[in-house]
């Protein structure tokens, strides 16, 4: 067998003032052939179980591109274009091959494209013709389009989130293929519309019995794969929103039958589902009644992860204002304060402006006469099994406030970011975290309590008052009931 492997990860947040170029693939990676001898990466991961996994077959493997690049804007159209054009020359060169297999998105959207994932697996298809199976993995907040239904054999999505399982779901759809290449199946494809914009926590019930459902009924009565896109609400696309996947084994009106049931229970717990998020001074009014610590404060509106600048400065301002003390947070993307930092030395004293650079949604910037703890370069946070780099980083401290400082824009994931700079965030009273969930699998250990603040910035929860102009259908929680008014 000949398998070919490609990868191409973004998420788009088509609100945000950043965009997305080719420096920004470059930032995270940009591998030609080679990303499997590469240090891991979110996408890369995915390529190196492929890999692996058909070499132990005695399978021949030809791999293509793997580029990500941290959320953000829309991706120029060059860069897409030149990508897309690298995977297909790669392929055609390949071919004849058994089998294709594309680590994706599935929200990324780049200027004249707002469903590159669907475009790309469009011309791969009409590239291998109608014959060789098509797999591609995609992040749970990904936009399912009925584009790339009709373009791949099947498609699977992470489950968990923190996204904890991008391995195993690699495994996952790399079993299907072999199992398809052997004949013994014939996947269907089925994908059912919950009418719902938000973002969910599968480690809260009642999702995370859910999830487990969904997760069990794989492998049984014909159900090959089962995937809850809980779709990107930062892109104003068409497909906008969460959606129920489903695969089965040739029996089209069973996948259908799942997914319906699957995404009816989950929009019959649409309220249940509903993410709770306190103000900057109810969260910090919380924190500060809580005996012991730390209090994780989840700053969700400037999740770098979601496209947002990373350097917005209103919780810390509140912090400062208020008096409160023996604080600690990360991670704040600015690159000329980490210079600055460098240039001064470790040790050293100095007035430093920090954040606040690149738009209204990061605020104004906090001007901190500031002592630097730590000066370090290559440090890396675990995301699941990958480290991610952070770029060059500084611990800064002021008057009982802690700030890590840094020049790769990424959102915090670990507690790593902090630990390799000396400063250990388990000795705070409250932590606040650039993140919107994935933070949770290295400080939910360490945290007496976390809690998630809708703080002005790029990412606001408020899914009811978000800009659309290209969704063209009713959804939750905007409207009450919006299947009731598609019946209309």
């Amino acid at each position: 067998m000949k398998l070919f492997i490609a990868g191409l990860d973004t998420e788009t947040n088509t609100f945000s003032p950043i965009r997305t170029g080719h420096e920004a693939f470059v930032e995270g990676q940009v591998a030609h052939g080679d990303a499997t001898t590469k240090p891991l990466n979110c996408c890369s991961s995915q390529l190196f179980v492929w890999h692996n996994a058909a070499r132990e077959r005695g399978w021949t493997v030809v791999e293509s591109l793997c580029a990500v690049a941290e959320p953000g804007g829309t991706t120029t159209r060059s860069v897409y274009e030149d990508f897309r054009s690298e995977i297909l020359r790669d392929l055609k060169a390949a071919m004849p091959v058994d089998a294709v297999l594309l680590a994706l998105h599935g929200a990324c959207v780049a200027e004249g494209y707002d469903d590159v994932e669907g475009d790309l697996l469009a011309h791969v298809r009409a590239l291998v013709g109608p014959d060789i199976p098509i797999g591609a993995e995609l992040d749970l907040h990904c936009h399912l389009t009925r584009r790339m239904m009709e373009s791949a054999t099947m498609i699977v999505a992470y489950m968990e989130y923190p996204h904890t399982d991008i391995e195993e779901r690699a495994g996952h759809l790399f079993e299907l293929m072999v199992k398809v290449l052997a004949g013994e199946i014939r996947p269907v494809m089925a994908l059912f519309d919950c009418r719902m914009i938000g973002t969910f926590r599968p480690h809260q019930q009642p999702l995370r019995g859910l999830v487990d459902r969904m997760k069990a009924s794989q492998g049984r009565d014909g159900i090959l794969s089962v995937s809850f896109g809980h779709g990107f609400p930062w892109g104003d696309v068409a497909d906008v929103g969460a959606k129920m996947l489903v695969v089965a084994d040739r029996d089209a009106g069973k996948a259908h039958q799942v997914a319906s049931a699957f995404g009816r229970e989950i929009f019959a717990l649409r309220n249940a589902l509903e993410p709770h998020h306190l103000t900057i001074d109810d969260a910090l009014d919380r924190a500060m009644a809580t005996d012991g610590g730390p209090v994780v404060l989840a700053d969700v509106s400037d999740n770098a992860g979601g496209g947002a600048p990373g350097d917005s400065t209103f919780i810390i301002r509140r912090v400062i204002e208020r008096g409160i003390r023996d604080v600690a947070s990360c991670l704040y993307w600015d690159p000329i304060a980490v210079r600055l930092c460098q240039a001064a030395g470790e040790g050293a004293t100095l007035p430093l402006r920090i954040g606040g650079k690149i738009g209204a949604a990061s605020g104004e910037p906090l001007d901190l006469n500031v002592t630097v703890r730590r000066i370090a370069s290559g440090i890396t946070q675990r995301f699941g099994a990958v480290p991610l780099p952070i770029g060059d980083a500084a611990w800064v401290s002021a008057d009982g406030i802690d700030l890590v400082i840094n020049s790769v824009r990424t959102q915090t994931f670990h507690p790593e970011c902090m630990t390799a700079l000396g400063l250990d965030p388990a000795t705070r009273k409250i932590v606040v975290v650039k993140s919107s969930n994935h933070f949770r699998a290295g400080f939910e250990p360490i945290a007496k309590d976390i809690l998630y603040v809708a703080a002005p910035g790029a990412l606001q929860p408020n899914f009811r008052d978000l800009a659309y102009t290209k969704l063209r259908q009713p959804y939750w929680p905007k409207v009450a009931e919006p299947f009731a008014e598609l019946a209309l």
